[in-house]
């Protein structure tokens, strides 16, 4: 049974991994690839994690590393994520084409918008 249990978490989160990683190929800006890379393969990376501390578990050892990797990766993933966006914005990485719609650039002060040439 509990062979059964690890490999669920293995097999979900290797199948997680791998639709973050076509997301990051396929989608069609930066800003939807960290939607990809942060929200898929965060929970694939920690099914993956999980199923090894299962598998530890079960063979009797109990691993508080892994218990710690997964709350550092569910707590830095996101974080860093919105960083690498918020960075792109400030630096004039453009939005998809098809974009209608631009929140983070009402979040700024006056004085530190980001300078858009091509907005109409």
């Amino acid at each position: 049974m509990i062979e059964i249990l690890i490999s669920l978490f293995v097999l979900s989160g290797s199948l997680l991994s791998l639709v973050g990683s076509l997301g990051i190929m396929r989608l069609p800006d930066v800003y939807a690839r960290m939607h990809a890379a942060t929200k898929s393969a965060t929970l694939g990376v920690v099914l993956l994690i999980l199923g090894t501390f299962t598998y530890f578990l079960s063979e009797g050892v109990f691993s508080l590393q892994l218990l710690i990797t997964i709350v550092f990766v569910f707590l830095t993933a996101p974080v860093a994520a919105m960083i690498i966006s918020r960075s792109a914005h400030r630096h004039g990485v453009k939005l998809w084409s098809r974009t209608k719609h631009d929140e983070l650039m009402e979040s700024y002060p006056e004085h530190l918008k980001p300078e858009r040439h091509d907005e109409s």
